[in-house]
């Protein structure tokens, strides 16, 4: 199960570096918003910020986690959450995404750790 999970975790990672490289505003060698680094939209700050993965996170059986949906930001091709930094909802790059499509947290979905990193922009 262990294994599900990190390569689940593993595949959304590649699948949202994937997604978000057509998409970049500027062209950027290194640094944040380099080629194939991640985006993640906040919808409740109409703002894409970039992030980077830092890696699994057991399920603890709270809900200290905000809910990522991969690749249903505005254009499609980048993450979605509602809350970012300094809104108090933000639980600081602590994501879940619903791998069994169940709606609840669970022990069958993928937990990890990726940071937003400001300042947030208008486009991806």
């Amino acid at each position: 199960m262990k294994k599900f999970k990190l390569l689940t975790a593993i595949a959304l990672a590649g699948t949202m570096i994937l997604m978000t490289t057509s998409v970049i505003a500027k062209e950027r060698t290194k640094g944040r918003g380099a080629e194939g680094s991640v985006v993640i939209y906040v919808t409740s700050q109409d703002k894409f910020y970039d992030t980077v993965l830092l890696g699994d996170l057991p399920y603890n059986g709270t809900t200290n986690f905000q809910k990522l949906e991969p690749g249903v930001g505005p254009d499609g091709s980048v993450g979605q959450t509602e809350f970012g930094p300094r809104d108090t909802e933000y639980y600081g790059g602590r994501w879940w995404v619903d791998a069994n499509m169940d709606g609840y947290m669970d022990e069958t979905d993928v937990y990890f750790l990726c940071p937003l990193l400001g300042p947030g922009r208008d486009e991806p």
